[in-house]
C-alpha cells in the first residue's frame, strides 16, 4: 500500500480529492478517478507497485490532491484523505480525530490570511470555479464543462502562488499546529 501527495490546481476549500491506483482495475472499484490517464514522475514506490502486478501480485496506493499553492506547507487535510482512503481499502479503524482537529486549525489560519483580499484570494476563487465547473461536467458527461470565462494564465497563477508563498515566510504566519 503506496502513499503519497501530488499538487494539483485544486482549491483548499473544497474536498482532497485521492486518486487511487493499482495492480489491478478490481481493486480500485468505487473511487472515481480525477483524470481517466495521467503520467507523471513515479517513486521506488511505484516502480515496486508496478513491478508486483508484472509479478501478477497486487497491490495499490493513493495519491492525496494537494492544492498547489500550499505544497510547501504542512496539509493534513491531505493525511486525512489518504488514511480514510486506507480505512476503506483494508478495513483498519484508524484513529482521524487528531488530523481533523489540525486540519481545520490549518483551514482556519489559511483562510484568515486570505480574508484581506488580493491577488491570492484571486487565485483560489478562480481555482474554486474552475474546480466546481470540472465536477459539475463530470457529473453530467463525464467531461469537463466548457466555460467562456479566461482562466488566469500560468504566469498570473506563478505570480499569485509566488506572492502567497512570500507570505508565508513572515513572522505572523500562521501558527504551529497542535501535538498530538
Amino acid at each position: 500500500m503506496g502513499l503519497n501527495a501530488i499538487p494539483m490546481a485544486v482549491p483548499h476549500t473544497r474536498p482532497c480529492g485521492v486518486t487511487a491506483h493499482a495492480t489491478r482495475r478490481d481493486l480500485i472499484i468505487g473511487y472515481e478517478p480525477w483524470v481517466r490517464r495521467v503520467q507523471v514522475p513515479s517513486s521506488a514506490g511505484h516502480l515496486m507497485e508496478y513491478q508486483r502486478g508484472r509479478d501478477g501480485l497486487d497491490a495499490m496506493g493513493f495519491a492525496a490532491h494537494v492544492p498547489h499553492y500550499l505544497s510547501q506547507t504542512d496539509y493534513p487535510a491531505a493525511t486525512e484523505s489518504l488514511l480514510t482512503s486506507l480505512s476503506k481499502a483494508t478495513g483498519l479503524m484508524l484513529p482521524l480525530d487528531g488530523l481533523r482537529s489540525a486540519s481545520a486549525v490549518v483551514r482556519g489560519n489559511i483562510d484568515r490570511q486570505l480574508a484581506n483580499g488580493g491577488e491570492a484570494a484571486a487565485l483560489v476563487t478562480a481555482l474554486e470555479e474552475q474546480y466546481d465547473t470540472f465536477i459539475q461536467g463530470r457529473e453530467g458527461t463525464g467531461l469537463p464543462a466548457a466555460t467562456t470565462e479566461a482562466l488566469p494564465t500560468a504566469d498570473e497563477l506563478a505570480a499569485a502562488l509566488e506572492r502567497f508563498l512570500a507570505e508565508q515566510t513572515e513572522p505572523d504566519g500562521p501558527p504551529d499546529l497542535p501535538s498530538g
